[in-house]
């Protein structure tokens, strides 16, 4: 018995090798044979909409809806990279769409689950940007816009994106602790699991007298990384690309 956690694939076609290790995760005896597999936001780099005609949404919908449909549920949360995901693409790539701070029990623990970012409270700048992006209107304008607008308005955030991260303090752009102990209390958990800031970590600590975690989920920039949740405990490693 075994649930699968893994988030920022950043999938991107100048990365062939990571979707490839993508696939074959997908494909694999541990993840067939799984109870359930989650995918905490940024599994591409960049996501345009729905209606994107492009080779990698094809493939990630397939790896996808094939797990599916061998049985086992596929749970996905948006991140900062591919908020613009909706129904339409989770109807063809057989997964269901959660809630950013959804709580689900595993093995009988409830267990709080994010992809993170909205953690970052000392990143005002961006907080700033994340509101901007995550409402409705902004939302339906920028679908509206022909594909290959769509695709340019993406590649300067990309280029934005690495420019505020280059000249930002590495631990503006971590958690906020306080941040991190309001979303336990409001879910109401002792176990917290998230991605995003690629700093991928077992923390235990204290809440309000009770043993307590926060997982953090690790990148597939340099290789894959995944959670293994079971009754027992969790096990955070890497994945080998070969």
């Amino acid at each position: 018995m075994a649930t699968l956690f893994i988030s920022d694939l950043h999938l991107d076609d100048s990365r062939p090798e990571i979707t490839h290790l993508f696939e074959a995760f997908l494909a694999s005896d541990e993840a067939r044979s799984a109870d359930a597999v989650y995918i905490l936001g940024d599994l591409v780099e960049a996501w345009v909409g729905d209606d994107d005609d492009a080779e990698l949404p094809t493939r990630i919908a397939r790896a996808t809806k094939a797990l599916s449909e061998h049985g086992v549920p596929v749970y996905f949360i948006v991140g900062n990279r591919d908020f613009l995901i909706g129904k339409d693409f989770a109807g063809r790539a057989g997964f269901t769409l959660l809630d950013d701070g959804t709580v689900h029990e595993l093995y009988g623990r409830p267990t709080l689950l994010m992809h993170g970012d909205v953690l970052c409270t000392d990143d005002l700048a961006y907080q700033a940007l994340r509101k901007q992006v995550r409402s409705p209107e902004w939302q339906a304008q920028v679908l509206a816009m022909p594909l290959t607008a769509r695709r340019a308005l993406a590649a300067q955030a990309r280029a934005d994106s690495k420019a505020h991260t280059s000249s930002t303090m590495e631990t503006i752009m971590d958690v906020n602790a306080g941040a991190v102990a309001d979303a336990m209390h409001q879910g109401g958990v002792t176990r917290l699991i998230h991605g995003h800031t690629h700093r991928p970590a077992i923390h235990r600590f204290e809440l309000d007298g009770q043993p307590a975690e926060r997982i953090v989920l690790g990148d597939w920039y340099e290789q894959g990384s995944v959670l293994r949740v079971t009754p027992d405990g969790v096990e955070l490693q890497g994945l080998a690309l070969h």
